[in-house]
């Protein structure tokens, strides 16, 4: 195969309808906008008007509200981060941290801090500093002989 022998399947795309060519062509004349009347001009804008009656998108209820107190936390398992510290891109020493997981390409940016969930494996002995962890996470972080200190109770209890 060589580049000069690539082509589309038959079919797949169709030439543009060339307007306004004379009443043979079935595009003459009004081409195909019908006579006259706001839609038969330029820059009309009706989407979603309904001849003064109210529009279906103002009928509908309203739903649902954005919490402002909700945290968007980065969610990782421990056996991604067991991965990270046999690359030797986490530093088995030093406590794992969010800083340290960005640092290490865990995840890419901060949010409102770090949740270890309990998937996969931990065999490395770790200190995390973290926004929160599942209970799961929480035990196979002291089952490997690591720590774990919750920076969010240090917020809710100042």
């Amino acid at each position: 195969m060589k580049l000069h022998e690539i082509s589309d399947n038959p079919g797949s795309s169709k030439n543009r309808m060339r307007v306004g060519r004379g009443i043979g062509s079935g595009k003459g004349k009004t081409c195909g906008r019908g006579v006259k009347g706001q839609k038969a001009r330029t820059g009309v804008a009706v989407k979603g008007f309904e001849g003064g009656q109210m529009p279906l998108h103002r009928r509908l209820p309203k739903r649902g509200f954005t919490n402002l107190f909700a945290v968007n936390y980065n969610e990782v398992n421990i056996g991604r981060i067991q991965q990270a510290v046999e690359a030797g891109k986490l530093n088995a020493d030093a406590p794992v941290t969010v800083a340290a997981l960005i640092a290490a390409g865990v995840v890419s940016k901060p949010r409102d801090g770090v949740k270890i969930l309990g998937q996969g494996k931990l065999s490395a002995k770790l200190s995390f500093e973290v926004a929160a962890a599942s209970k799961s996470a929480v035990a196979a972080i002291e089952s490997a002989g690591g720590s774990i200190k919750l920076l969010t109770a240090e917020k809710a209890s100042a």
